[in-house]
């Protein structure tokens, strides 16, 4: 157990933040909508997981926010338009990439965390947050994918009027 665990929150929570110029402004703003959706999603999912005691986060960066609250708006958020970006219109890419992240982040990074003294898996197994996380996966893209189409036909619609 750390003596600073508040500091490693907060370093989860603000170091992708340093990326974020990295992205680009149109990557930012083609793919913010739908790793916001899925970050607001999951944001959801964290009260089914506490009344579930599905894991728990010891620490908490302030007394009334979730634990989760320096994954989802700094890891979760920004991590899913990296995702996009390298990945998106490749959906094969898109779920090898998602699949081989959710490992790193279901076996040593909570391991690590673990050890840190701020988080633990209860009462849900290894194996069903891959299952939720694939299905994550899918509503992100899927998310990403109607935007991008119902932004198209609206471009051509418009087109076609004009």
């Amino acid at each position: 157990m750390t003596k600073h665990p508040r500091m490693w929150l907060w370093c989860i929570m603000l170091v992708p933040w340093l990326s974020v110029p990295f992205l680009g402004k149109k990557s930012i703003k083609r793919f913010f909508a739908a790793s916001l959706f899925i970050t607001l999603l999951i944001r959801l999912e964290s009260y089914i997981a506490e009344k579930r005691k599905w894991w728990w986060f010891y620490e908490r960066l302030f007394p009334k926010a979730r634990g989760e609250t320096p994954l989802l708006w700094g890891q979760y958020l920004i991590g899913s338009m990296w995702i996009l970006k390298y990945t998106y219109g490749h959906f094969l890419k898109f779920l090898l990439v998602n699949f081989f992240t959710d490992l790193f982040f279901i076996f040593p990074f909570s391991d690590f965390l673990k050890n840190l003294g701020l988080f633990s898996y209860v009462r849900l197994s290894r194996a069903r947050v891959i299952i939720i996380f694939f299905v994550k996966s899918l509503l992100l893209y899927g998310f990403q994918f109607i935007k991008e189409n119902i932004t198209f036909a609206n471009g051509a619609g418009l087109k076609q009027k004009n």
